[in-house]
C-alpha cells in the first residue's frame, strides 16, 4: 500500500500547502506569501524607516508617467490630432479637448494656499449610438497625451455583496496599466463604457434592490466626485486575502459613454416635435434626423440615471449618427483607415491592392442599410477580402489586385449580410 503523501507547510507560520496560495521552497524549508509580505515590511521598517526605496518597489523598473502638458499644446491642437483618426463628431472632440486640457492645467497648477481658487474636475458623459466612435475618441486622446488610461465595462458591475464585480474594480484596471504606480494612477483617465446599461428600470426610485442598476450608480458617486478608495490590486473577489491599495480619485478624470438606446423618444417628447396646431414661426426649427444634439441632463435622468450621478458628470456631449458620406470617409481618410490596413497587408506580400470608388460606396451603403455602424465596416471588409487573403499570398505572378463592386457583391452573397446583421 502506497504511503500517505507528506504534507508541506510554511516553516515560519505553519500554514499548510492547502491553506497557502504560494509556498516558496528553500533548501530545507518553505515560506508562504503572507510571511514574505511581513518580512518585506520588517526589512522596510528596519533599513529604510518604513519606506522602500524606489528601485525596490514593484513596477519601479517601468518608466514612470511624467504628467506634464506637451510643450505649446492647445485644445485646438488636441482636436486636430483627433481629426486624423476620428471622422466628424466635432462637438464631442471640442468637449473632450477642452476637458483634458483643463485636466492637465489643474494638475500642473495645484493651489498653494487655502485662499487660492481651486479648480474642480469636469467629468464627461458621451451619448451616441453604437459604432459612432465614443471609445475610439477616448483611446486616441489618451495615446496622444501619454496619460495612464483604462477602459472598463459598466455591465459587469453589481452592488456590493452580489455576484459580479465591485465598482472599485474600475480602478484596479487603471492600477494595472500603471504597473501599480499609485501616484501615476491618481492622475489618469478612466473611460467607463456601456454606462446606459446601469440605468434603473423606471424613473421612480426602486422599492426592491436594483443590484446591477441603481445600486451601481450609487456606488459610483463618491468615486466620481473624488475620495480615497480601497482598491483590490488584482480586481474582483477571487483573491480575498490580497492587500488593498488606497487610491485618491480627486484627480482622476472619468469619461462615461453609452448608446442610450431610445433616448431620442425622450428628447422628442420634451421638444414637442409632434405638436399639432398653429405656431408663430419664431420657434427654432428642430432637426428630427439628429435629436441627440438636443440631449440634456434632464433627458438622461428620465432615461434612468439618478440625479446624484448626473450632477457628478457636468459635461454632456453627443455623437452624431453616421451618414453615407461619413462612412465613406471612415474607410479611406483616417491615418489607420480600414482600406489602408488591407493595402499594407497586401504590400507586405508584394501585391498592389486597389479599391475602386464603386466598392467604397457599396461597403458604406451596406453598413448603413444594416445599421452596423463603423464597427460593421470591418465585418463587411473581412467578408469581402477573406478569399483574396487566402489565395493570393505565395503567388509570385500576382503583382496587382483590384476590388470592385461586382467582386464585393459576389463575396457577400448567399445570406452573408443576414449573418452579419445577426452577429451585430
Amino acid at each position: 500500500m502506497r504511503g500517505k503523501r507528506q504534507e508541506i507547510s510554511c516553516s515560519f507560520c505553519g500554514r499548510s500547502n492547502s491553506e497557502a496560495l504560494v509556498l516558496v521552497a528553500g533548501l530545507n524549508a518553505h515560506i508562504c506569501e503572507v510571511c514574505v509580505e511581513q518580512a518585506q515590511e520588517i526589512v522596510a521598517e528596519e533599513l529604510y524607516g518604513g519606506a522602500m526605496p524606489a528601485q525596490d518597489k514593484p513596477g519601479a523598473a517601468a518608466a514612470r508617467h511624467e504628467f506634464k502638458l506637451p510643450r505649446n499644446i492647445t485644445p485646438r491642437q488636441i482636436k486636430e490630432h483627433l481629426d486624423k483618426y476620428v471622422i466628424g463628431q466635432n462637438a464631442a472632440k471640442k468637449v473632450l479637448s477642452v476637458a483634458v486640457y483643463n485636466h492637465y492645467k489643474r494638475l500642473n497648477h495645484p493651489p498653494t494656499s487655502e485662499d487660492e481658487v481651486q479648480i474642480e474636475k469636469s467629468n464627461i458623459m458621451l451619448v451616441g449610438r453604437t459604432g459612432t466612435g465614443k471609445t475610439l475618441l477616448a483611446k486616441t486622446i489618451a495615446k496622444f497625451l501619454d496619460v495612464p488610461f483604462a477602459i472598463v465595462d459598466a455591465t459587469v458591475f453589481t452592488e456590493a455583496g452580489y455576484v459580479g464585480e465591485d465598482v472599485e474594480s474600475i480602478l484596479s484596471r487603471l492600477l494595472q496599466v500603471c504597473d501599480f504606480d499609485v501616484a501615476a494612477a491618481e492622475r489618469g483617465i478612466v473611460y467607463i463604457d456601456e454606462m446606459d446599461k446601469v440605468a434603473r428600470k423606471s424613473d421612480n426610485p426602486s422599492i426592491t434592490r436594483d443590484v446591477s442598476g441603481e445600486g451601481v450608480q450609487q456606488a459610483m458617486l463618491k468615486m466620481l466626485e473624488g475620495t480615497e478608495v480601497m482598491v483590490p490590486p488584482q480586481g474582483g473577489r477571487k483573491h480575498p486575502e490580497q492587500k488593498l491599495v488606497k487610491v485618491n480619485t480627486q484627480n482622476i478624470l472619468f469619461i462615461c459613454g453609452g448608446a442610450f438606446d431610445g433616448i431620442e423618444k425622450i428628447i422628442a417628447r420634451r421638444m414637442n416635435t409632434k405638436v399639432i396646431g398653429f405656431n408663430n414661426g419664431e420657434q427654432e426649427k428642430i432637426d428630427e434626423e439628429n435629436l441627440l444634439q438636443y440631449v440634456t441632463h434632464k433627458d438622461i435622468r428620465r432615461y434612468g440615471m439618478i440625479p446624484e450621478l448626473i450632477g457628478r458628470l457636468p459635461v454632456v456631449s453627443y455623437l452624431r449618427p453616421l451618414d453615407l458620406e461619413a462612412m465613406k470617409r471612415i474607410l479611406v481618410e483616417p491615418h489607420n483607415s480600414l482600406l489602408k490596413q488591407y493595402q499594407h497587408l497586401f504590400r507586405l506580400e508584394g501585391i498592389n491592392l486597389i479599391f475602386e470608388d464603386d466598392v467604397i460606396d457599396y461597403i458604406a451603403q451596406t453598413a448603413l442599410d444594416y445599421e452596423l455602424g463603423a464597427r460593421g465596416l470591418r465585418s463587411i471588409c473581412e467578408a469581402i477580402m477573406t478569399d483574396a487573403m487566402f489565395d493570393l499570398p505565395g503567388k509570385k505572378e500576382v503583382k496587382h489586385f483590384t476590388v470592385d463592386a461586382e467582386y464585393a457583391k459576389s463575396k457577400l452573397g448567399g445570406g452573408m449580410l443576414d449573418r452579419l446583421k445577426a452577429a451585430a
